[in-house]
């Protein structure tokens, strides 16, 4: 009993850490192709509406953090920040980078800038041991005094976080979370069973079975337009209703399909544009959706009566 409540007491912690419902934001471009602050409090604002998302991601994934600059990184995080404070609003700066030293470096300028909790994604392309990937996340989570969620999802970064890795790594005092788009729940399961750390789904299509197993909140694509749904589900299955949790889940199928049809910032940006909300082009290697795929996904979001989008 003692160890139960002692999990159930950390999953609040990192829920009052980082939100419940979040959303990994698009970066808005202007028509050069330069981020547009302007657009970004704008996009922020309407993410955060009430019942909407507790928590944004930004310079993640979606963010097109592997095409923006440091400089532009902290800037997205300062503004944002600025954008949603009154809020109460947590701002999770992704810190990922190929090498400790960079991510050590953007760690420390998301502190600098007001981040209230770092997203830490294992070292991509030069696929370390996990002794490796262990020493990368402790070096990050010594660097400032913010909260660490770790991210895990190999098909990016060609290497898994391996559950005994997870148990090394919770040791730490600030890694208190896991964002999970790795698609394996045994693996999940085994690590929230010999761990604290609570678990987000970083999957959409895996939101309902995450929760199943024990996750606590969502990073999500869909938030971008379906947030209120998402904490829908959430209070659903939190408050015991399991099947209208279900319901919610099926209904949102078209929009989980529909995101990732393409990759999921070109994805985003199109349906922002399709609802009148800041997005803008992506930067390359991305390129924007056709019109074939954009009409495709708009057909998704009217199956779901996406609500309207009059920024807040």
């Amino acid at each position: 009993m003692t160890f139960i409540d002692e999990r159930a007491d950390t999953s609040a912690a990192a829920c009052r850490a980082f939100g419940s419902v979040i959303t990994a934001m698009v970066t808005p471009f202007d028509h050069r192709g330069e981020p547009d602050d302007a657009g970004a409090s704008t996009l922020a604002r309407w993410l955060t509406q009430p019942g909407w998302n507790d928590g944004i991601v930004v310079n993640g994934t979606t963010g097109e953090s592997v095409a923006t600059s440091d400089r532009e990184k902290a800037s997205m995080v300062q503004c944002v920040t600025q954008a949603v404070r009154d809020r109460g609003t947590k701002v999770i700066a992704g810190v990922g980078a190929g090498d400790t030293r960079h991510s050590v470096a953007l760690a420390m300028a998301a502190a600098s800038q007001g981040a209230d909790g770092l997203l830490v994604v294992a070292p991509y392309y030069s696929r370390p041991s996990q002794r490796g990937i262990l020493e990368h996340f402790l070096a990050i989570a010594d660097s400032t005094p913010l909260p660490v969620m770790l991210y895990d999802i190999p098909k990016r970064t060609g290497v898994a976080v391996e559950p005994d890795t997870f148990v090394a790594a919770a040791k730490h005092p600030r890694i208190v979370a896991v964002k999970d788009a790795k698609g394996d729940l045994e693996s999940s399961a085994w690590v929230m069973e010999r761990t604290n750390l609570a678990y987000f789904s970083g999957d959409d299509a895996l939101n309902l079975p995450l929760l199943s197993i024990g996750a606590v909140g969502f990073v999500s694509v869909v938030g971008h337009v379906v947030g209120n749904r998402l904490r829908d589900l959430l209070d659903s299955y939190q408050q015991g209703r399991v099947a209208e949790a279900r319901d919610i889940h099926r209904e949102l199928l078209p929009i989980y399909r529909g995101m990732f049809r393409a990759p999921a910032a070109a994805s985003v940006k199109a349906a922002l544009t399709s609802q009148g909300l800041p997005g803008g082009p992506v930067r390359l290697p991305l390129v924007g959706l056709t019109e074939e795929e954009t009409q495709l996904l708009v057909q998704d979001l009217a199956s779901v009566r996406v609500p309207s989008s009059q920024p807040a």
